[in-house]
This record gives C-alpha cells, sequence and structure tokens, in this order.
C-alpha cells in the first residue's frame, strides 16, 4: 500500500538525522509503518475527492499569499501545519510554539491560550518569498487535523454565539444575523446580537447573500477552503476522533516524541455527536440539505458519512 514519496530522496537530511517526510514515507520503525497505511488511506480519499470533484473544488486557480495564512511554518523540524479552528487548533498552536521556540517554551499548557493566538508567535507561510514558499511545499511534512464537519459547526455556535463574553463576535455577526434572519427584532438584540438562535446561524450560512458578501469567518469556514487539500499535497491528515494517537505519531515523525507529547485534558463542555443531534433537531429538512450541500466537500473528503439525524430532501 505504500507509496514512496514523489520526493522520497532528494531531501537531505536535517542535523544528521530523517526528515519527518523520510520517516513518514519511508518509516524506520515497525510501529511506524502501520500508522503509515492508515495516513494513506486517507491521502488517498482527499485525492479521489479532489479528482471526482474537480469542477468545483479545484477551478485550477493559483494560490495567492492570502490562501497561505493558515499554514503554520516549523523550520527546525521541517513540518508545516494548516490549523483549523475547532479541531484543536489552540492546543497544536502550543505544541508549535513549543517546537519552534529554540527551548523558550517546554510545556504546551503552561503557555496561555490568548498567546497561541497572537499572530506574531509563529510564523505561517505566506510571510516567505514565492520561491522559499514552493521549497517548503516541496520538502517539508504538511499536515492538517479535521473534524466531523456539522460537530464542529455547533462548537462553532457554542464558543462563538452562546458565550456572553464573545462580544466582537456578537456585534460583528450576531447583530448582521439578527437583522437578517429574525422578523420583529428588538432593537437591544439589533444593537447587542448576544442572542442568536441556531436556527438563526443556519440560515445566514446558507444565505447566497452571505456567500457573496464576504467569506465566512474562519471558525465555520470549511477546512477545504482554509488549508486547500485539491492544491496542496497534505502528507498527514489528523482526526479529531483520534487526536491523541494522531497528534503523538506526528510528534514521533518529527523526532521529538520522547520529549513531547500532545496536551489531552478531558473537556466536559466539548461538543458532542448527542450535542450536535439535538441542534440540528429544529433545522427544517430543506435547511438541512442546503447547510449539507456547503459543507458537502468537507464530509467527502475527510471521510465523514452523512450523520444520521438529518432528513436530507
Amino acid at each position: 500500500v505504500m507509496r514512496r514519496s514523489p520526493f522520497g530522496m532528494d531531501i537531505c537530511c536535517r542535523k544528521g538525522s530523517r526528515s519527518p517526510l523520510q520517516e513518514l514515507y519511508n518509516p524506520t520503525q515497525v510501529s511506524l509503518s502501520n500508522t503509515a497505511i492508515l495516513h494513506q488511506i486517507r491521502r488517498d480519499q482527499v485525492t479521489d475527492t479532489c479528482r471526482a470533484n474537480s469542477v468545483s473544488s479545484r477551478k485550477r486557480r493559483v494560490l495567492t499569499p492570502n490562501d497561505l495564512k493558515h499554514l503554520v511554518v516549523d523550520e527546525d523540524h521541517e513540518m508545516i501545519y494548516c490549523y483549523v479552528p475547532k479541531v484543536a487548533c489552540t492546543n497544536w498552536k502550543r505544541v508549535m510554539m513549543v517546537l519552534t521556540g529554540r527551548g523558550k517554551y517546554s510545556d504546551p499548557m503552561e503557555i496561555p491560550a490568548n498567546e497561541a493566538h497572537v499572530s506574531s508567535n509563529l510564523k505561517t507561510l505566506n510571510q516567505y518569498s514565492i520561491p522559499e514558499i514552493n521549497h517548503r511545499l516541496k520538502n517539508y511534512m504538511k499536515f492538517l487535523f479535521v473534524r466531523e464537519p456539522f460537530e464542529r459547526l455547533v462548537s462553532a455556535y457554542r464558543n462563538k454565539f452562546t458565550q456572553k463574553y464573545n462580544t466582537s463576535f456578537h456585534k460583528r455577526y450576531g447583530t448582521k444575523i439578527v437583522r437578517r434572519q429574525r422578523k420583529n427584532a428588538t432593537q437591544e438584540a439589533l444593537r447587542k446580537g448576544d442572542d442568536v438562535k441556531f436556527e438563526e446561524f443556519v440560515a445566514y450560512l446558507i444565505d447566497p447573500h452571505t456567500q457573496r458578501e464576504e467569506p465566512f469567518n474562519e471558525h465555520w469556514q470549511t477546512v477545504y477552503s482554509l488549508c486547500h487539500p485539491c492544491h496542496i499535497h497534505y502528507d498527514l491528515i489528523g482526526k479529531y476522533e483520534t487526536l491523541e494517537e494522531d497528534s503523538n505519531y506526528v510528534l514521533q515523525l518529527a523526532g521529538v516524541g520522547n520529549y513531547l507529547k500532545f496536551p489531552t485534558y478531558a473537556k466536559s463542555t466539548r461538543t458532542t455527536d448527542e450535542m450536535t443531534t439535538e441542534f440540528f433537531q429544529n433545522i427544517s429538512s430543506e435547511h438541512q440539505t442546503q447547510l449539507y450541500e456547503v459543507y458537502k466537500l468537507d464530509f467527502l473528503m475527510f471521510n465523514y458519512s452523512v450523520p444520521s439525524y438529518l432528513k436530507l430532501e
């Protein structure tokens, strides 16, 4: 099943050791080779979906630097991580700060969450010249983490619209959603935007006007639009459902698995499948169908089946 990486041999060895890319495509440890097969299957799924949906997905457009602002670069370990909000991205950014911090940080969980989101703390691919970008895309191991699309969407809604402290989101998006989706909205609701219902949020997402007006916010933008998996060949696709194993596999490939583990903690507030089912109960089948269309490529590309609670038309 293993396919040799097309550039398996010309990546020279950093600091006398093998690069993560070499370790992924030509594993030296048996334990790594079984996992490598799983990731080959995930890569093939993305490739097949891109091919099957080439009209809508490729559009043969050339990526601009602006398309690369989610790709975090780790020069020391020759890795590129595309972060997707609501898919453990705070913890992955913390880990990337440990990896790129040259000893400044040793424990990811000692880095405050807001610190992890300060853009100057990490270098992104759009900050390089075109030749440098191309070199890194060719020679570095590229990875991302994905999550069941509607679970991620409900997680984003709960975090951004039901938490009182997220006033910037209420002002920026909530007021707009209330104005557009709610008949007879009160003056207070129009001013604050802090009581958006999930049904209103969904109506806003499927409204053609929204799509034309501006790109989705990154918290509910599709993975396909954030990370461009039909244009960028990701070597490794981790899943939220197997977050710990997949994350530690990345760290093993980077040669740091002995001293750096991905932080895990059981969050009781985490959005689950049952919770997502509940949120979708009040969404009409027409709106469910339209919403599925918006996120369809993410479902197909990352091998998530159509949720059983959906009533698609």
